[in-house]
């Protein structure tokens, strides 16, 4: 039994680029706690975040070049976590 492993080289400049993105998403979140958007500003800041972990997963943990499964698990905990902050939002908007 021979154990194949498939490897992938990503190149310097996707990483680069990548961090810029992070990094750039990281000023806008710091940006947007000093204007007065009201609610909006957590739905920015959630969204961004998604993003950047999104992109963290995709990226630097390789989930680009992982098997089906994976990508089916990682999307399961993702709606569950989604499914949980919508019930948690609509039970904080609904209190009086």
């Amino acid at each position: 039994m021979s154990t194949e492993t498939k490897t992938h080289i990503v190149k310097y400049k996707t990483y680069f680029f990548v961090l810029l993105a992070l990094l750039l998403m990281t000023f806008i979140s710091v940006a947007i706690t000093s204007i007065d958007l009201g609610g909006l500003a957590i739905v920015g800041a959630l969204l961004l975040a998604t993003i950047k972990s999104s992109l963290v997963l995709w990226f630097f943990m390789h989930l680009k070049y992982e098997n089906v499964m994976f990508r089916v698990m990682i999307g399961f905990v993702l709606f569950i976590f989604l499914a949980v902050m919508i019930v948690t939002f609509l039970d904080y908007g609904f209190q009086r």
